[in-house]
């Protein structure tokens, strides 16, 4: 990214600050009108007017804003250049984007935080395929206020015709990519031509030049609503062991003050903000753009990814969501298909993500949607639905530019390969949601025909516990024992399953949330087909565990809970993996029975305590419970 060496003006309490980016195609001029509006804000250093003037005393405008080498040599801007520039009222960043389609990516990121977008239109050429390209990321990433430099208009010999005819262009063009207006000024940024100064040379046009355009424009803040709250963490800590924990994130929505009753989410704890910092003394209330420090009156879990909302009545809250309708712009060479794995970041946290469906592809030329396509392409938009490992806290991006926008990662090379927005942001339960797109298609052969067949009825055995409590010592041997005695069952280790079935998976409480769904999934399937399937999960929560007996509660399937309730004393003398003792070393975080809660089962089928029992013992008595249910009869 280049960045001017120019300090960034400190605006006055009464004076706005705008960003604007100006976009558009190659050799439109954007460079060369950015360099007339910093040389005629007198916003140059002189050793920089100097080193940008050739020997016959001609400034070169476009290399004032040129910040690359390689921009110079090649004559074109590769990379988002920052520059600032102020007037008597309004101070100003200005980006300087990319007009090459191969730099789409870059164009993205400088428009994504502009209030502004300053299309550049070659008078002579008219609207071009980026051109087009660059108004429909515009209106992507929520830019309000557009306004078209139509330049070159000298070229055209100052022709009133000709700027209607490219306006009449820029008119339709507006309604194409849902743009409310889009204003267009007659420039010739290479002789300043409406650019700070009124043109002589356009007598027909009674318009306001570009700056006066962008003094114009007035800005409003964000909703400065407590009921509005989105505090991201980003970093949870304990300056020393005589304070309490401070949460530090910057304010994106809404307000908060000292008193303020709050919640976090996803975890839905509530607590009061006891104390908060600013880097302001006299600021008592935090608001969206600022960076503040926040202490909670109760110690409740919260870390990095989390978010602090209001926790009033009526309180707007994001969607906890894990599936998510986007618009994004692919900015990656390989193609984005349905079925892809990436990784979503969203604000603060950074979640595994499926395309779940490529729903419609925007054509750059005409500016129609393609529905359902086979791919999306480098620097194609697109709308996709993409279902996350664990839940997102969401935002339409209409509603919240912050909440509502996020990247995509490829795992493997962790670099961006799209950039996008939230359109809409549904609540998935797992394990429970429907599917309204596809149907369950039974088999021709009856559950019944088969049982009977195989002398066997399917069944599950869902063993859970402690980590190191005997789970899986005590699903081998009942496998074995099954097998034995000529039974069909298969373990299903949650170590195994992480190989395959979960290998996008990570250790966070949602992704564990959905590894379990997983797995309840395989189990009732397994169980449907006449196989006795055995569990062997810590799976500390019961409401994940209540999914997978619901599951097969709901298919008519025996289901067999077995709590391992092995104490925690004894769990950590064995800790065969190390766990515990990483744990306890603070090397490891998120242990289930040291700082992460596991709810023991409130009425399992059977519990046991493997200290010092026989687990073949104990094994033949879970094999007598699918026994007493008719599991083993065949019936």
């Amino acid at each position: 990214m280049t960045v001017t060496d120019q300090p960034v003006p400190h605006p006055a309490a009464n004076r706005q600050f705008l960003r604007l980016a100006t976009v558009g195609s190659v050799d439109d001029g954007k460079s060369t009108l950015i360099g007339r509006i910093l040389h005629d804000t007198g916003s140059l250093p002189t050793d920089h007017i100097e080193s940008v003037t050739g020997d016959d005393g001609q400034l070169d405008l476009a290399a004032l804003s040129d910040g690359l080498r390689a921009e110079r040599e090649q004559g074109i801007t590769i990379d988002v250049a920052y520059r600032f520039f102020s007037t008597d009222t309004r101070s100003y960043v200005l980006a300087d984007t990319p007009g090459h389609e191969r730099y789409t990516r870059n164009t993205f990121t400088g428009a994504s935080n502009a209030h502004v977008a300053v299309v550049l239109v070659d008078a002579q050429h008219g609207l071009q395929r980026q051109t087009r390209r660059h108004a429909r990321i515009a209106s992507l990433v929520g830019i309000k206020h557009v306004v078209a430099a139509v330049n070159k208009i000298d070229l055209v010999d100052f022709s009133g015709e000709r700027f209607a005819a490219v306006k009449a262009d820029l008119d339709e063009l507006a309604l194409q990519v849902g743009i409310d207006e889009i204003t267009a000024i007659p420039v010739a940024a290479r002789r300043g031509d409406n650019v700070v100064h009124r043109s002589p040379s356009t007598p027909w046009y009674t318009g306001p030049t570009l700056l006066e355009f962008l003094e114009s424009i007035e800005l409003s803040a964000p909703s400065p609503q407590a009921r509005e709250l989105r505090l991201p963490v980003q970093y949870a800590s304990r300056p020393s062991a005589a304070h309490r924990r401070v949460y530090s994130g910057r304010v994106v929505a809404g307000t908060i003050a000292v008193g303020d009753e709050i919640a976090v989410l996803p975890s839905g704890s509530r607590s009061i903000v006891t104390a908060l910092d600013t880097l302001d003394a006299a600021r008592t209330t935090g608001v969206a753009g600022l960076s503040v420090s926040v202490q909670l009156a109760d110690d409740i879990d919260v870390g990095r990814g989390d978010v602090i909302v209001s926790a009033a009545e009526d309180a707007h809250l994001p969607v906890v969501a894990r599936e998510l309708e986007a618009t994004v712009c692919w900015l990656a060479e390989k193609p984005l298909h349905a079925g892809d794995r990436v990784a979503l970041k969203h604000g603060t946290t950074t979640v595994r993500a499926t395309v779940q469906s490529l729903d419609r592809r925007l054509d750059p030329d005409s500016l129609i949607e393609q529905v359902g396509p086979s791919s999306l392409e480098l620097n194609d938009i697109g709308t996709v639905t993409l279902r996350t490992s664990s839940v997102v806290l969401a935002d339409k991006y209409s509603e919240n530019r912050d909440g509502g926008a996020f990247v995509l990662i490829d795992e493997a090379s962790n670099e961006t390969v799209a950039a996008g927005t939230i359109k809409d942001a549904r609540e998935v339960v797992p394990g429970k949601a429907t599917r309204n797109d596809i149907k369950w298609h039974p088999s021709s052969l009856a559950r019944n025909e088969r049982w009977r067949k195989t002398g066997q009825r399917g069944a599950t055995v869902w063993l859970t516990g402690l980590p190191a409590s005997g789970k899986s010592t005590l699903a081998v041997a009942l496998e074995r024992l099954l097998v034995t005695q000529g039974r069909v069952a298969y373990l299903l280790d949650g170590d195994n399953i992480r190989h395959g079935i979960s290998d996008d998976l990570g250790f966070s409480p949602g992704d564990r949330a959905e590894n379990i769904r997983r797995v309840g999934h395989l189990a009732r399937l397994f169980a449907d087909s006449g196989v006795i399937a055995i569990a062997s999960l810590v799976s500390p929560l019961r409401s994940d565990r209540e999914i997978a007996r619901e599951l097969h509660d709901a298919a008519d399937l025996d289901f067999v809970e077995v709590h391992v309730a092995t104490p925690v004393s004894e769990c950590e003398r064995r800790d065969p993996k190390g766990l515990y003792r990483r744990a306890r070393e603070g090397t490891l975080r998120g242990l289930t029975g040291v700082d992460a809660p596991y709810e023991k089962p409130e009425n399992p089928d059977l519990r046991f305590d493997t200290t010092g029992a026989d687990i073949n013992d104990l094994a033949q008595r879970i094999v007598g419970a699918l026994t007493e249910r008719g599991v083993l009869d065949g019936g």
